[in-house]
């Protein structure tokens, strides 16, 4: 990756707060469309993976084969929303756990932390929607049930633990991959890849989330509330935890709010203009 992309404006030269939100609703509404994106991928990949009416679902008999293979698939769908030109600008953070860690580690400001968090619960509860018209009763098919997140069999206390486990993970993943420079143009395959493993191997045990706003977005439409604190406790935590070790390595100065920092792209966080 060319150097101009590793070399971030200081944080002083950011712009003022007063002038944030009239600059940066592209950003915010792009962050809404992209967990809107990965919410309704999700609904449909579920949906003709696992409603028993569905073609795929009765070619497919092996339930581990169909959860590979819906992990490839919103594995992609990841990674091709993270390189999107959209995804470029926005830093496709698409996650509240995400944004709240890199406001701990001061790579975004309060305003857009907020208008980005606010963004990504309506965006995912959105796309959810969508999906639940375009599949109609099949959404709400027991198999299917609005790609709901909920714990396996194994209990909640194992949940939690496979939750911040995971969460953790990933997060301290992006970060170091991010702070070096021949690596930070791989994040975004990095995530997707990570994304395609959890949702094959982790997805029994928790149901496979990270996500506050993932989870919202499936239980809001069926109003499927039992263990969802899960959600919204564990990745968090996890993720500014990974944020907090990061902060006391070498590399704890480098490295942007964005997953991919394309220098085409201007970017919120660090200043960079752009070259478009």
């Amino acid at each position: 990756m060319s150097s101009t992309a590793t070399t971030l404006v200081p944080p002083k030269t950011r712009e003022t707060s007063a002038n944030k939100t009239a600059h940066h609703w592209p950003e915010y509404l792009i962050e809404a469309g992209a967990l809107g994106t990965f919410m309704l991928s999700a609904c449909v990949f579920c949906a003709l993976l696992e409603h028993s009416a569905s073609p795929l679902h009765q070619a497919i008999a092996s339930a581990v084969v169909r959860r590979c293979l819906m992990g490839v698939l919103m594995g992609a769908t990841a990674i091709a929303i993270i390189y999107s030109r959209w995804g470029k600008r926005s830093g496709a953070q698409m996650n509240p756990s995400v944004t709240l860690s890199f406001l701990s580690l001061g790579r975004i400001s309060r305003r857009d932390a907020l208008f980005y968090v606010g963004a990504q619960f309506v965006g995912g509860a959105l796309g959810v929607g969508i999906a639940s018209t375009l599949l109609g009763k099949w959404i709400s098919h027991q198999s299917v049930n609005y790609a709901v997140t909920k714990p396996g069999g194994a209990g909640i206390a194992i949940a939690f633990m496979a939750e911040f486990v995971i969460s953790f993970v990933l997060f301290l993943v992006v970060l170091h991959s991010n702070a070096q420079p021949k690596l930070m143009r791989f994040t975004g395959l990095i995530v997707g890849s990570l994304v395609c493993l959890y949702i094959s191997l982790e997805a029994p045990f928790s149901g496979m989330s990270m996500n506050p706003a993932r989870s919202f977005a499936s239980a809001v439409w069926p109003g499927f509330w039992a263990s969802q604190w899960i959600y919204f406790v564990a990745p968090p935590i996890a993720m500014l935890l990974a944020a907090e070790l990061f902060k006391r390595g070498k590399r704890a100065d480098k490295g942007c709010a964005k997953f991919v920092h394309d220098p085409k792209y201007s970017c919120i966080f660090c200043g960079h203009p752009g070259r478009q």
